[in-house]
């Protein structure tokens, strides 16, 4: 891995080797990076392989803060165990031992009630009750909640392949308290989206291939948990970490990167030509100019609108159509001989009708070991987003005395912090809305052979789902140059 500081002025490869460059040092741009360098490894011809990153360090939104004992994440905390994309990278670089699971625990998520937590019921699987007692016995849902619950099994499907909101479809397949209650808070909480604009088919694609499959979302939850494989622990956690914190994963795969990285470094403007020998060229922000046969975007989608605005207006004006929103996340320590453990459980999910300050809170030195000493309790909470953007214009101490309101209203901790700290992500979150996946394939139609796209904007906002597009453009980008070497004189 060669590093260049923001001085540097930058030439061109002096051999014939095809010249790959990548925009956008987050996990997406990284992966993207990665594998292109084991091309080689695998009989491809070898590359020429330039990473740009607008900021001082790599890994975009992964970031972690270890302060002594204290593992705090900025951004991530964790992945989905069902997308593997993760946890192969990481074993591929050596850190399969430092990959953990979550705590094992009987109850894992809370829902705030009317101002009281209430645990989700045994036997939900995300938002669908596969069990009868535990659902029938919880306070979460009212007596008429449930009731329309169970008309899903007689609700008749949709079996045409449109998409449609989030909200339509849990009002149409569960009712309007499901969609309150459990919908809006657990899965647009997920994406800090707006359910009444969130696109089934891009966010939880799954519900509407098991209501085309079975014709109702619990028997096609209860017939995934038959065919299930038998697990270790009948409450085996889906989330997945590294032991040192995520960090260490961008941090690992820094070391495995064999391109010629630039930090610090702005791409100002992207040009095509396709009769050039190298048909792209990128301006830096000193000046200097870099020419390319291939390009990865790995920047948020309206970063990439400026860099292609130029020569590609119809793509850009695609790119700046979607919506993203700012978050934050606030982490507080507090002594465990003050607070005790609030929740048995990993958190508090929060829907938008309770008119809370925060969105969520994650217990994270319960839900992951070694985040925190034992005799103290690590919590993150969650703020911004579509929910109340306003917030994101408050400066770090008042967003933190809004978390601790709530956090004394909801769990009845009144004890001060012994550590805080406040990241903020403006327009971090895109916003993944109704005919987003037509949208996309639509943009990328745009793209000329060997200009690629991938990160959060595109297909999929979690940690796995980037890994996988920047790998999956990366062989994509050398598909193109190996057919351009091919047809070259």
């Amino acid at each position: 891995m060669t590093a260049m500081h923001s001085t540097s002025r930058v030439a061109l490869f002096p051999d014939d080797r095809s010249h790959i460059v990548v925009i956008g040092g987050g996990i997406s741009g990284m992966s993207a990076a990665y594998e292109l360098g084991r091309a080689a490894s695998k009989g491809a011809p070898p590359v020429a392989v330039t990473l740009i990153e607008r900021e001082a360090r790599l890994g975009g939104k992964i970031v972690t803060e270890r302060n002594g004992s204290f593992i705090i994440e900025g951004g991530p905390d964790s992945f989905m165990a069902q997308k593997p994309w993760a946890a192969e990278l990481a074993r591929e670089i050596g850190l399969g031992e430092e990959l953990m699971v979550a705590a094992p625990m009987r109850r894992t998520t809370w829902v705030l009630t009317r101002g009281r937590p209430q645990p989700l019921p045994e036997g939900m699987l995300l938002i669908v009750p596969t069990r009868i007692a535990p659902f029938a016995f919880s306070p979460l849902i009212s007596p008429f909640g449930k009731l329309r619950m169970a008309l899903d099994l007689f609700v008749p499907a949709r079996r045409d392949d449109g998409d449609e909101t989030l909200a339509d479809f849990i009002r149409r397949r569960l009712g309007n308290e499901a969609l309150d209650r459990l919908a809006e808070p657990i899965l647009s909480g997920i994406h800090s989206a707006e359910c009444e604009r969130q696109s089934i088919m891009a966010t939880f694609p799954r519900f509407r291939d098991l209501e085309k499959r079975h014709g109702s979302l619990i028997r096609g939850m209860l017939a995934a948990r038959r065919s299930a494989p038998p697990s270790s622990s009948a409450h085996q956690s889906p989330f997945m970490t590294l032991r040192s914190g995520m960090g260490s994963l961008v941090e690992r795969l820094a070391q495995h990167l064999t391109a010629r990285i630039l930090t610090g470094r702005h791409a100002v403007a992207l040009t095509y030509d396709p009769t050039a020998a190298r048909p792209y060229r990128l301006r830096l922000d000193d000046g200097a100019a870099l020419d390319a046969d291939a390009v990865i975007l790995a920047t948020p989608s309206y970063a990439a609108a400026d860099l292609v605005g130029e020569s590609f207006p119809a793509l850009a004006d695609a790119l700046r159509a979607i919506r993203y929103v700012s978050t934050a996340t606030i982490s507080l320590v507090y002594r465990r001989s003050e607070v005790g453990t609030p929740l048995d459980g990993y958190g508090l999910v929060i829907p938008r009708s309770e008119q809370t300050w925060i969105n969520a809170c994650t217990l994270s030195s319960v839900k992951f070991r070694h985040r925190a000493p034992d005799d103290y309790l690590l919590l993150r909470c969650f703020a911004g987003g579509s929910r109340r953007p306003e917030l994101l214009a408050c400066d770090d101490d008042e967003l933190m005395r809004l978390a601790q309101s709530d956090l004394r209203a909801i769990l009845g901790i009144t004890a001060a912090p012994l550590l805080t700290r406040v990241y903020r992500w403006n327009n971090g979150n895109p916003q993944y809305d109704v005919g987003h996946l037509e949208r996309i394939a639509a943009l990328e139609a745009l793209c000329p052979d060997g200009l690629l796209l991938a990160g959060a904007a595109y297909r999929g906002v979690g940690v796995p789902d980037c890994i996988k597009q920047g790998r999956e453009a990366a062989r994509r980008a050398l598909e193109v140059v190996a057919a351009a070497r091919h047809t070259s004189p």
